[in-house]
């Protein structure tokens, strides 16, 4: 397994490679959740392609600095992780001078899919992340990427920003990855106390029960007792609720089209995101 640092070593390496090369972009604190990005990426790469594995807290992707100083780094069991999983290839810039300069004004924007869900409730944070991810496609040049469907505005974006922007990427959905009580596994879990991980189970046991309520109720009253079971969860502070197309991530008066109910809460002080798909409920007829 290579490491390595800086962009010119990054370029090198990426030029060497065997193909298909297959990215797994991260912000490190890896957990079981990316471990099963990277067994997909492998199953795409081959046993003689290439797996990497880019490790980057990405500053301009976080709205708040105190977010952004407590984000988890355990640098050496994510690499001792990636090399029991086979990664090839380990990109982990030595700082963030390294991808940022320190007069950067570049950005890339999308301005359609990320102005609901958590681009109204943090603006600017889509921005970050669609430059990091332009940046890391610049310069690995891969063939293909392998990203998670619990953030599934982000997974749109980035599929929308390699369609508009022509990046020879085919991008890979992996489904969300759960613990066994049903918590969407994220790096932002082991920051929870003990009371408020036993809480946490409660947001994807609610949406499952939304999704239930989806065969018989509209999406405004599906909503409305989603928030009641929320705000029913000691220590819950909802960010939003909200039934979206999942194609445009507008919100939706009907259940005509396929549709997601998308979650943002605050758990102990932690932002937690889940979200479940829905493929068209069956309403009940009007007699």
């Amino acid at each position: 397994m290579k490491i390595v640092g800086t962009i010119s070593t990054l370029r090198v390496a990426c030029r060497r490679a065997a193909r298909p090369l297959v990215l797994v972009p991260t912000m490190g604190a890896l957990h079981a959740g990316h471990a099963a990005l990277i067994r997909k990426a492998r199953k795409i790469a081959g046993r003689n392609g290439t797996v990497a594995v880019s490790i980057f807290v990405n500053p301009i992707q976080f709205d708040s600095g105190e977010d952004l100083a407590s984000y988890p780094r355990p640098q050496v069991a994510d690499q001792r992780l990636c090399k029991e999983l086979g990664v090839d290839l380990i990109f982990r810039p030595s700082s963030a001078a390294e991808i940022y300069q320190s007069d950067h004004s570049v950005f890339v924007d999308e301005e359609v899919l990320s102005k609901n869900l958590c681009g109204e409730t943090r603006p600017g944070h889509f921005r970050g992340v669609c430059t990091i991810v332009t940046k890391l496609f610049h310069l690995f040049s891969p063939d293909a990427a392998v990203l998670g469907a619990k953030d599934y505005q982000q997974l749109a974006i980035i599929r929308r920003m390699v369609r508009d922007l022509n990046f020879p990427i085919r991008i890979i959905e992996h489904p969300t990855v759960r613990e066994k009580d049903g918590l969407a596994m994220s790096s932002r879990n082991i920051r929870l106390n003990p009371a408020a991980r036993a809480v946490a189970p409660g947001i994807y046991q609610a949406l499952l029960q939304a999704k239930t309520n989806a065969q018989k109720y509209s999406p405004q009253e599906v909503v409305e007792k989603l928030k009641a079971d929320f705000n029913s969860l000691p220590g819950v502070r909802i960010d939003y609720v909200k039934c979206v197309n999942a194609a445009s991530l507008q919100c939706v008066a009907d259940w005509t089209h396929p549709s997601i109910i998308a979650v943002a809460i605050f758990l102990d002080g932690v932002r937690l995101i889940d979200n479940i798909r829905l493929r068209r409920p069956r309403m009940p007829r009007k007699i």
